[in-house]
């Protein structure tokens, strides 16, 4: 049975639970705590994951259209499908979400509700929250474009020549014949060529970087997320979801908002490259 709104008082106590619970798992020493469950396996989930976002995007997109044009059974089954690999951090994040959510109905601050609808709706909190970790990625490289080639580079892709091309400007001065004061000279007015497999092998490292770098993104991530509320909204948001028995949200904001970098970045190192 759903809370009733007119009543403030459990709401209330529910709001300074959420609270507490946000403080103690997303605070600095909660979330320094929480990431030492990626040092392992999660550096080697990390990089499919990144991997499958577009695809996870696609699947949530599909079932929101099925729903709409009536397919709701095909839409539901479609949003179910697990596309990402379950990390230990997730995993955590999970089973600290469940718990509290059960002390949450134990001391009737919500409606019990049935376990596959709060593994499903802790489940997706993860999966925004990495989402987040994404967009902290992208800010992070963004400024490391502005800062070191003042130029945007909201991903990874639009970060790979810039990175080739100075690796290779400095190998090459540092190994011309005549020095490297004279390197120097001649690699500014005849810079050096980049190869397709120079490239490849740079945009394969700065891939693997920036998925480890996601892996951890969270340290950052959480602390400012606890500190404006938005860890708290969304805590909210899911306990508002579970007092309604609802099984399958929407596409939360945050997904679509990672793959929006992800296609500006690409759309961006298209025009570059067409302009030449």
């Amino acid at each position: 049975m759903a809370l009733q709104p007119a009543d403030t008082r459990p709401m209330t106590r529910r709001e300074t639970e959420v609270r507490r619970f946000v403080r103690a798992r997303y605070g600095l020493r909660g979330t320094l705590a929480l990431h030492r469950h990626a040092l392992g396996l999660d550096l080697l989930r990390a990089p499919v994951n990144v991997t499958l976002s577009p695809l996870f995007l696609l699947s949530r997109l599909g079932a929101a259209l099925l729903r709409r044009i009536g397919a709701r059974r095909a839409g539901d089954w479609l949003g179910q499908r697990r596309i990402f690999l379950k990390s230990d951090v997730a995993q955590r994040i999970e089973a600290d979400l469940a718990g509290f959510v059960a002390e949450l109905a134990e001391q009737g601050l919500a409606p019990p509700a049935a376990p596959e609808t709060v593994a499903r709706a802790v489940s997706d909190y993860a999966e925004t929250r990495n989402a987040v970790a994404e967009i902290t990625t992208s800010l992070l490289v963004m400024g490391a474009g502005l800062l070191l080639f003042h130029r945007a580079t909201p991903g990874v892709f639009s970060l790979v020549e810039p990175v080739a091309h100075l690796r290779a400007q400095t190998q090459a001065i540092e190994n011309f014949a005549l020095g490297s004061w004279a390197g120097r000279m001649w690699y500014g007015a005849f810079p050096r060529q980049l190869s397709g497999t120079e490239l490849l092998l740079t945009g394969t490292i700065l891939a693997m970087l920036a998925s480890v770098v996601t892996t951890f993104a969270g340290l950052v991530a959480d602390p400012v997320q606890t500190w404006t509320g938005t860890h708290r909204r969304r805590l909210l948001r899911l306990l508002q979801r579970l007092d309604r028995a609802e099984a399958a949200p929407g596409l939360e904001r945050e997904h679509v908002l990672a793959r929006l970098g992800d296609l500006s970045d690409a759309a961006l190192s298209l025009w570059r490259s067409l302009r030449g």
